[in-house]
Protein backbone atom coordinates (compact mmCIF):
# COMPACT_ATOMS: atom_id res chain seq x y z
CA UNK A 1 0.00 0.00 0.00
CA UNK A 2 0.94 3.63 -0.31
CA UNK A 3 -0.59 6.80 1.08
CA UNK A 4 0.11 10.44 0.45
CA UNK A 5 -1.43 13.58 1.82
CA UNK A 6 -1.94 15.99 -1.07
CA UNK A 7 -3.13 18.68 1.35
CA UNK A 8 -4.06 18.61 5.02
CA UNK A 9 -5.46 21.31 7.27
CA UNK A 10 -8.30 23.73 7.86
CA UNK A 11 -7.87 25.16 4.35
CA UNK A 12 -8.38 21.86 2.54
CA UNK A 13 -7.85 18.10 2.72
CA UNK A 14 -7.17 15.34 0.21
CA UNK A 15 -5.31 12.07 0.82
CA UNK A 16 -4.43 9.38 -1.71
CA UNK A 17 -4.65 5.73 -0.63
CA UNK A 18 -3.73 2.99 -3.06
CA UNK A 19 -2.34 -0.39 -3.95
CA UNK A 20 -1.09 -1.87 -7.21
CA UNK A 21 -4.71 -2.41 -8.28
CA UNK A 22 -6.74 0.24 -6.47
CA UNK A 23 -6.53 4.04 -6.41
CA UNK A 24 -8.65 5.98 -3.93
CA UNK A 25 -8.96 9.58 -2.81
CA UNK A 26 -10.14 10.41 0.69
CA UNK A 27 -11.83 13.82 0.61
CA UNK A 28 -11.50 16.46 -2.09
CA UNK A 29 -11.29 19.73 -0.21
CA UNK A 30 -8.91 21.58 -2.51
CA UNK A 31 -9.17 22.59 -6.15
CA UNK A 32 -9.42 19.93 -8.81
CA UNK A 33 -6.22 21.28 -10.35
CA UNK A 34 -4.23 20.82 -7.15
CA UNK A 35 -5.61 17.33 -6.66
CA UNK A 36 -4.66 16.41 -10.22
CA UNK A 37 -1.14 17.76 -9.68
CA UNK A 38 -0.79 15.69 -6.52
CA UNK A 39 -1.99 12.56 -8.27
CA UNK A 40 0.23 13.18 -11.28
CA UNK A 41 3.26 13.32 -8.97
CA UNK A 42 2.37 9.72 -8.07
CA UNK A 43 2.05 8.81 -11.76
CA UNK A 44 -1.73 8.58 -11.39
CA UNK A 45 -4.37 10.37 -13.44
CA UNK A 46 -7.88 11.33 -12.43
CA UNK A 47 -9.16 8.62 -14.77
CA UNK A 48 -7.29 6.04 -12.66
CA UNK A 49 -9.33 6.79 -9.54
CA UNK A 50 -11.62 3.96 -8.44
CA UNK A 51 -13.44 6.01 -5.84
CA UNK A 52 -13.58 9.18 -3.77
CA UNK A 53 -14.35 8.55 -0.10
CA UNK A 54 -15.84 11.50 1.76
CA UNK A 55 -15.57 11.84 5.53
CA UNK A 56 -18.10 14.68 5.87
CA UNK A 57 -19.55 17.63 4.02
CA UNK A 58 -17.55 20.59 5.34
CA UNK A 59 -16.04 22.70 2.57
CA UNK A 60 -12.44 21.84 3.44
CA UNK A 61 -13.31 18.23 2.57
CA UNK A 62 -15.53 18.59 -0.51
CA UNK A 63 -14.44 21.87 -2.13
CA UNK A 64 -13.10 20.15 -5.26
CA UNK A 65 -15.57 17.29 -5.38
CA UNK A 66 -17.94 18.82 -7.91
CA UNK A 67 -15.16 19.51 -10.41
CA UNK A 68 -13.64 16.03 -10.06
CA UNK A 69 -16.97 14.26 -10.33
CA UNK A 70 -17.92 16.11 -13.50
CA UNK A 71 -14.51 15.69 -15.08
CA UNK A 72 -13.85 12.01 -14.33
CA UNK A 73 -17.20 10.49 -13.24
CA UNK A 74 -15.54 8.79 -10.27
CA UNK A 75 -17.82 6.91 -7.84
CA UNK A 76 -18.33 8.84 -4.59
CA UNK A 77 -18.71 6.95 -1.30
CA UNK A 78 -20.27 8.62 1.75
CA UNK A 79 -22.86 8.00 4.46
CA UNK A 80 -26.49 8.79 3.75
CA UNK A 81 -26.37 11.90 5.93
CA UNK A 82 -23.25 13.17 4.19
CA UNK A 83 -24.67 12.46 0.72
CA UNK A 84 -27.80 14.45 1.54
CA UNK A 85 -25.72 17.33 2.92
CA UNK A 86 -23.55 17.39 -0.22
CA UNK A 87 -26.63 17.43 -2.44
CA UNK A 88 -27.85 20.49 -0.53
CA UNK A 89 -24.54 22.34 -0.95
CA UNK A 90 -25.11 24.79 -3.78
CA UNK A 91 -21.37 25.37 -4.29
CA UNK A 92 -21.06 21.82 -5.64
CA UNK A 93 -22.88 22.76 -8.82
CA UNK A 94 -24.70 20.19 -10.89
CA UNK A 95 -23.58 16.65 -10.05
CA UNK A 96 -24.45 13.23 -11.46
CA UNK A 97 -26.40 11.74 -8.55
CA UNK A 98 -25.81 8.22 -9.87
CA UNK A 99 -22.17 8.55 -8.81
CA UNK A 100 -23.11 8.51 -5.12
CA UNK A 101 -22.79 5.21 -3.25
CA UNK A 102 -24.16 5.25 0.28
CA UNK A 103 -22.11 3.50 2.95
CA UNK A 104 -22.76 2.78 6.63
CA UNK A 105 -20.59 2.96 9.70
CA UNK A 106 -19.26 -0.44 10.78
CA UNK A 107 -20.20 -2.05 7.46
CA UNK A 108 -17.13 -2.95 5.40
CA UNK A 109 -17.09 -2.65 1.63
CA UNK A 110 -14.58 -3.63 -1.03
CA UNK A 111 -13.15 -1.80 -4.03
CA UNK A 112 -10.98 -4.17 -6.07
CA UNK A 113 -8.31 -5.47 -3.64
CA UNK A 114 -9.00 -2.90 -0.92
CA UNK A 115 -11.33 -3.44 2.03
CA UNK A 116 -12.63 -0.19 3.50
CA UNK A 117 -14.11 0.09 6.98
CA UNK A 118 -15.98 3.31 7.81
CA UNK A 119 -16.55 4.12 11.47
CA UNK A 120 -18.47 6.91 13.18
CA UNK A 121 -16.68 9.91 14.67
CA UNK A 122 -17.81 12.82 16.83
CA UNK A 123 -17.87 16.00 14.75
CA UNK A 124 -20.38 18.75 13.99
CA UNK A 125 -21.43 17.37 10.62
CA UNK A 126 -24.40 15.39 9.35
CA UNK A 127 -23.03 11.84 9.59
CA UNK A 128 -19.22 11.93 9.67
CA UNK A 129 -16.93 8.92 9.48
CA UNK A 130 -13.26 8.02 9.47
CA UNK A 131 -11.84 5.09 7.51
CA UNK A 132 -9.51 2.14 7.86
CA UNK A 133 -8.09 0.30 4.86
CA UNK A 134 -6.97 -3.28 4.46
CA UNK A 135 -5.02 -4.82 1.59
CA UNK A 136 -3.64 -8.28 2.22
CA UNK A 137 -1.86 -8.11 5.57
CA UNK A 138 -1.48 -4.34 5.47
CA UNK A 139 -3.74 -2.01 7.44
CA UNK A 140 -3.96 1.75 7.68
CA UNK A 141 -6.31 4.45 8.95
CA UNK A 142 -7.27 8.07 8.35
CA UNK A 143 -8.88 9.58 11.43
CA UNK A 144 -9.35 13.35 11.58
CA UNK A 145 -12.11 15.81 12.50
CA UNK A 146 -13.18 14.31 15.80
CA UNK A 147 -13.74 16.27 18.97
CA UNK A 148 -13.27 13.32 21.28
CA UNK A 149 -12.53 9.60 21.26
CA UNK A 150 -13.61 6.59 23.26
CA UNK A 151 -13.11 2.83 23.45
CA UNK A 152 -14.99 2.41 20.17
CA UNK A 153 -12.56 4.68 18.31
CA UNK A 154 -9.57 2.99 19.94
CA UNK A 155 -10.84 -0.43 18.88
CA UNK A 156 -11.14 0.72 15.26
CA UNK A 157 -7.55 2.01 15.22
CA UNK A 158 -5.86 -1.00 16.76
CA UNK A 159 -3.19 -2.98 14.87
CA UNK A 160 -2.67 -0.41 12.11
CA UNK A 161 0.61 -0.23 10.20
CA UNK A 162 0.12 3.45 9.38
CA UNK A 163 -2.20 6.03 10.96
CA UNK A 164 -3.04 9.52 9.75
CA UNK A 165 -4.23 11.10 13.00
CA UNK A 166 -5.59 14.55 13.72
CA UNK A 167 -3.51 16.95 15.82
CA UNK A 168 -5.50 20.09 15.11
CA UNK A 169 -4.56 22.71 17.67
CA UNK A 170 -2.45 23.80 20.59
CA UNK A 171 -4.98 24.57 23.33
CA UNK A 172 -3.13 27.63 24.63
CA UNK A 173 -2.71 29.13 21.16
CA UNK A 174 -6.41 28.62 20.53
CA UNK A 175 -7.49 30.12 23.84
CA UNK A 176 -5.30 33.20 23.41
CA UNK A 177 -5.90 33.58 19.68
CA UNK A 178 -8.16 35.87 17.71
CA UNK A 179 -11.00 33.42 17.01
CA UNK A 180 -14.37 34.54 18.43
CA UNK A 181 -15.38 32.80 21.65
CA UNK A 182 -18.15 30.62 20.11
CA UNK A 183 -15.72 29.25 17.51
CA UNK A 184 -13.15 28.50 20.20
CA UNK A 185 -15.78 26.59 22.16
CA UNK A 186 -16.81 24.68 19.04
CA UNK A 187 -13.24 23.58 18.32
CA UNK A 188 -12.64 22.61 21.94
CA UNK A 189 -15.97 20.79 22.23
CA UNK A 190 -16.75 17.11 21.85
CA UNK A 191 -17.82 17.65 18.24
CA UNK A 192 -14.83 19.79 17.33
CA UNK A 193 -11.21 18.81 16.79
CA UNK A 194 -8.50 16.91 18.68
CA UNK A 195 -5.81 18.97 20.35
CA UNK A 196 -2.16 17.97 20.10
CA UNK A 197 -2.26 16.48 23.60
CA UNK A 198 -5.48 14.56 22.95
CA UNK A 199 -3.97 13.20 19.75
CA UNK A 200 -0.96 11.99 21.72
CA UNK A 201 -3.14 10.33 24.34
CA UNK A 202 -5.13 8.54 21.64
CA UNK A 203 -1.92 7.45 19.96
CA UNK A 204 -0.67 5.97 23.23
CA UNK A 205 -3.68 3.64 23.29
CA UNK A 206 -3.14 2.28 19.78
CA UNK A 207 0.66 1.99 19.62
CA UNK A 208 2.11 -1.46 19.03
CA UNK A 209 5.50 -2.87 18.15
CA UNK A 210 4.83 -3.15 14.42
CA UNK A 211 3.43 0.33 13.79
CA UNK A 212 5.43 1.81 10.92
CA UNK A 213 4.34 5.43 10.66
CA UNK A 214 2.23 8.10 12.34
CA UNK A 215 1.26 11.14 10.26
CA UNK A 216 -0.15 14.04 12.28
CA UNK A 217 -2.83 15.66 10.14
CA UNK A 218 -5.36 18.49 9.86
CA UNK A 219 -3.21 21.02 11.74
CA UNK A 220 -4.80 24.43 12.18
CA UNK A 221 -3.02 27.24 10.35
CA UNK A 222 -4.09 29.69 13.05
CA UNK A 223 -3.77 27.70 16.28
CA UNK A 224 -0.91 25.26 15.80
CA UNK A 225 2.64 24.85 14.59
CA UNK A 226 4.17 21.66 13.18
CA UNK A 227 6.90 21.64 15.82
CA UNK A 228 4.35 22.10 18.63
CA UNK A 229 2.24 19.21 17.37
CA UNK A 230 5.26 16.95 16.99
CA UNK A 231 6.68 17.69 20.44
CA UNK A 232 3.33 17.49 22.24
CA UNK A 233 2.47 14.10 20.73
CA UNK A 234 5.99 12.80 21.27
CA UNK A 235 5.88 13.92 24.92
CA UNK A 236 2.53 12.23 25.55
CA UNK A 237 4.03 8.93 24.33
CA UNK A 238 7.21 9.35 26.34
CA UNK A 239 5.36 10.27 29.55
CA UNK A 240 2.77 7.48 29.23
CA UNK A 241 2.84 4.32 31.32
CA UNK A 242 3.50 2.24 28.20
CA UNK A 243 6.99 0.89 27.43
CA UNK A 244 7.22 3.19 24.41
CA UNK A 245 9.21 6.39 23.96
CA UNK A 246 8.36 9.19 21.58
CA UNK A 247 11.39 8.36 19.47
CA UNK A 248 10.42 4.72 19.00
CA UNK A 249 8.13 5.52 16.06
CA UNK A 250 8.45 7.66 12.97
CA UNK A 251 6.14 10.64 13.47
CA UNK A 252 5.62 13.02 10.55
CA UNK A 253 3.50 16.10 9.93
CA UNK A 254 1.19 16.29 6.92
CA UNK A 255 1.89 19.50 5.04
CA UNK A 256 -0.89 22.04 4.79
CA UNK A 257 -0.71 23.27 1.23
CA UNK A 258 1.50 20.86 -0.67
CA UNK A 259 1.92 17.10 -1.00
CA UNK A 260 3.72 15.34 1.83
CA UNK A 261 6.23 12.52 1.27
CA UNK A 262 4.61 9.29 0.13
CA UNK A 263 4.27 6.57 2.77
CA UNK A 264 4.91 3.13 1.28
CA UNK A 265 4.45 -0.05 3.31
Amino acid sequence: MRMQSIASGSSGNAIYVGSEQTHLLVDAGISGKRIEEGLNALDICGTDLDGILITHEHSDHIGGLGVLSRRYHVPIYATAGTVEAIKNTSAMGKMDLSLFHEIKSDVDFTIKDMTISPFAISHDAAEPVAYTFGCGEQKSAICTDLGTYDAYIVSKLENMDVVFLEANHDVRMLQLGRYPYPLKQRILGKKGHLSNEASGRLLVQILHDKMKRVVLSHLSSENNLPELAYEAVRLEVTMSDTPYHGDDFKIEIARRSEPSPCVCF
